[in-house]
């Protein structure tokens, strides 16, 4: 019996990641000259960050530096999933933005059908996640380079490749 090989797709990001992105945001907020004075705060919730500042120009200032962290920290722009700009209470504004992580159900059946189509391999969707097996390890690494090649609207990561 020939022995099978497979990985996972899966969308995810690392947390801790993401806190040390944004503990250095709060960094750069309040030592930045123009940023100082705002009161901006960044909380970070279970699936959503919530940053509370004085006007829009300084909101998109905030998102602006949380991004170039995020990047640094080498996590993806796709999790971020941005809310409306709203008004809080004391002339201030109020964006969340939420986090975005595992592949719906209706991109993983895309995903399998593109894969299938140009691939022999099996794809079976597994909750929030694929998996993609086949005899041979060269196709599995085929695989991994054309999903690398396409854009999708989540950040896409393979792991447990065996």
């Amino acid at each position: 019996m020939a022995a099978t090989y497979s990985f996972d797709i899966v969308s995810e990001f690392d947390r801790q990641e993401l806190v040390n992105a944004l503990d250095q945001t709060r960094r750069e907020v309040n030592t930045r000259f123009d940023l100082k004075d705002t009161n901006t705060t960044l909380e970070l919730e279970a699936d959503h960050i919530t940053i509370n500042t004085e006007s829009e120009f300084t909101l998109k200032s905030v998102v602006d530096i949380l991004q170039t962290k995020a990047v640094k920290r080498g996590l993806s722009l796709k999790i971020f999933d941005y809310g409306t700009i709203e008004n809080a209470s004391g002339n201030r504004v109020r964006q969340q933005i939420k986090l975005k992580q595992g592949i719906e159900q209706e991109l993983a059946k895309k995903i399998s059908k593109m894969v299938r189509d140009n691939f022999k391999v099996q794809v079976t969707i597994q909750g929030d996640a694929l998996r993609v097996s086949s005899k041979s390890k060269d196709d599995l690494q085929s695989v991994i380079q054309f999903l690398k090649g396409q854009d999708f609207p989540v950040a896409l990561q393979f792991t447990n490749y065996r």
